[in-house]
């Protein structure tokens, strides 16, 4: 970083939020409504979040991926002793500094993005499932809510509901994009309830007459996840949860959404148009 100056910090910042947008996700415009010291922070932990996740979706072989993590690892314990190199590590030593955002969430990300870096996930059981989910979901969201102004216990209840029901939601949208690269995170338990092999392959276990039993199942543990996070988002700062509510209430409408096509057809894509979404913003970015 020797010779960015003194408006390193800000150019960073400004490299971050470049990044956060080239993502054409809901996340850019959710975070829209944040004041801008705490919207350069969450750009800043979502590059890092992409940075990992992009090891872990790579073609690299498996061990390359890991040591990759690893440099990550390193890369964290350098920054929570005040001396990271990679830019997107000194770009999250401001964030880090100002809303005590915790180390261990950091490295909670990375061991979730080794879950898929390791192995492909297959049919994981209900137990792997959710740690997996509070490890790549649920760890966002705590450094989320802290870097959104609330740093309650109810503000982490927020993040571990939220998280997981986003990304139950993210698993039952992209199973073909899953199965492409040989993953299925459709828990194991559900697909013997309804007389699928496990042990079947991801193409298989997705043409099976029973698959959209197994996502209906699922997706009623997203909506319940959801629920637990209104509610504990109804014990928190209302105008810090703004970002919280709006990516709720989009994943609430992409996951009702999914449930109107149904799972018999999973090629054909389910998405929330704009008008939607940007009259969730509306509803939800107001205080």
């Amino acid at each position: 970083m020797v010779g960015w100056g003194r408006d390193a910090p800000d150019a960073l910042a400004q490299a971050m939020a470049v990044r956060a947008r080239a993502s054409g996700s809901s996340f850019y415009a959710a975070m829209g409504v944040l004041p801008r010291v705490r919207r350069d922070a969450m750009y800043a932990i979502y590059v890092f979040c992409r940075e990992v996740d992009d090891i872990a979706d790579g073609s690299a072989p498996a061990a390359d991926k890991r040591r990759q993590l690893d440099e990550w690892r390193r890369e964290v314990d350098a920054l929570y002793g005040g001396l990271p190199r990679h830019p997107v590590a000194v770009a999250l030593k401001r964030a880090v500094e100002r809303f005590q955002l915790r180390r261990d969430d950091f490295m909670a990300v990375i061991d979730g993005m080794a879950m898929d870096a390791d192995a492909e996930i297959r049919a994981p059981d209900m137990a792997t499932l959710d740690l997996y989910c509070a490890r790549v979901a649920g760890a966002v969201g705590r450094l989320s809510v802290r870097a959104f102004g609330d740093t309650s216990a109810r503000a982490d209840e927020v993040a571990d509901a939220l998280g997981r029901a986003l990304q139950l939601t993210n698993i039952l949208r992209d199973l073909a994009e899953d199965a492409a690269r040989g993953r299925l995170y459709l828990p194991r338990e559900l697909l013997a309830a309804n007389g699928i092999d496990a042990e079947a392959s991801p193409d298989r276990i997705l043409a099976h007459p029973a698959l959209p039993l197994v996502c209906a199942s699922l997706a009623q543990q997203a909506v319940g996840s959801f629920d637990r996070a209104a509610d504990a988002m109804a014990a928190c700062s209302r105008r810090a949860m703004r970002p919280a509510r709006i990516m709720g209430a989009v994943y609430r409408a992409l996951l009702d959404e999914l449930l109107v096509r149904g799972w018999g057809d999973i090629s054909r894509p389910v998405r929330v148009s704009r008008a939607v979404k940007l009259w969730l913003l509306l509803r939800h970015g107001l205080v």
